[in-house]
């Protein structure tokens, strides 16, 4: 019996590396991953080959490159990223790109790495919240929201993950703490007093293994994960603790926020406005005891600050 293939897209990023790494560090061997990269001779994915992951070259913006990427593959992982173009449009033709190919290539199972769609709940006419694009509330959420419908329609066998904020956010999207006027360490989000769910990004990995190790029990569900709940100030409280300096959380409006200027500023005070106006309906799926069952060692934010708080850039 030949041990199944996961072919991962996304390999050289954050979810789909953590889950290639959580496929050759399984003792077990349940797996092989054939990790799909544009470039195979880049430093991320020559350290994937070191770690025996069979390399594939194919993008999801060229369909006609998918079919030898999923060839005799029994799993897929599928994720978009955003932030590499700014374009909801262009996540929706790579999203059906990925799903027609999963569909062509009969696989068993697929993870969809996606989000929710913000419009069920703040309708384009609705004017707490500006309309991004003509067509969106929060665009890096929205086209993943709508493109689950790919999956369904063509009837691929998917498990739909709902990820969360990424607590790597605070090393590589400048949202660290930053000094004030004062000299004081601050961090900065329109989040009030609701929690903010927060995830390491190499735990989506772990957690996308448990569940292609769980096999079709998953298959049609939602399934939604999280690390911790922390409110922001408790985040600064840790964040006092760990770095050994005091650090105080600061509350602005989303409006504040969508004005800081940076590229996407809009699209994430658009989101934060969303976790913090629709907390029960954000933060209550994302189990995080479910998300431990997945990945035994899944992180808090302490626990992620033990590791990766000397990475934080000064502020």
């Amino acid at each position: 019996m030949t041990t199944p293939t996961i072919a991962i897209f996304g390999a050289t990023g954050a979810q789909g590396g953590g889950l290639a790494r959580a496929i050759a560090a399984d003792p077990a061997r349940r797996f092989r991953a054939r990790a799909i990269t544009r470039n195979p001779d880049s430093d991320k994915a020559r350290a994937l080959a070191a770690l025996g992951i069979e390399l594939c070259r194919a993008d999801a913006d060229d369909p006609a490159s998918l079919a030898a990427a999923l060839a005799g593959a029994d799993a897929a992982y599928c994720v978009t990223n955003f932030w590499e173009h700014f374009s909801p449009d262009r996540e929706l033709a790579q999203a059906e790109a990925m799903a027609r190919a999963a569909k062509a290539a009969g696989l068993r199972h697929v993870i969809w790495s996606t989000l929710e769609d913000t419009r069920k709940l703040v309708p384009l006419s609705d004017p707490r919240m500006p309309t991004l694009q003509g067509k969106y509330k929060v665009p890096h959420f929205d086209a993943k929201g709508e493109a689950d419908r790919f999956f369904r329609e063509l009837g691929v066998p998917t498990t739909y993950l709902l990820t969360s904020f990424y607590w790597d956010n605070l090393i590589y999207f400048g949202m660290g703490p930053k000094a004030g006027p004062d000299g004081q360490l601050a961090i900065t989000f329109p989040m009030g007093d609701k929690p903010l769910p927060g995830i390491a990004a190499e735990d989506i990995g772990k957690c996308a293994f448990g569940l292609f190790a769980r096999g079709a029990a998953t298959l049609g569900r939602t399934i939604a994960i999280a690390g911790g709940q922390p409110t922001c100030a408790q985040m600064a409280a840790s964040l006092s603790r760990a770095l050994g300096k005091p650090v105080r959380y600061q509350d602005v409006p989303p409006e504040v926020y969508r004005g800081f200027g940076f590229p996407g500023a809009d699209d994430l005070g658009n989101m934060f406005q969303y976790y913090r106006d629709f907390s029960a309906e954000f933060a209550g799926p994302r189990d995080v005891a479910a998300t431990r069952e997945l990945n035994p060692a899944l992180l808090d934010f302490d626990g992620w600050l033990a590791k990766y708080a000397a990475q934080i850039p000064p502020g």
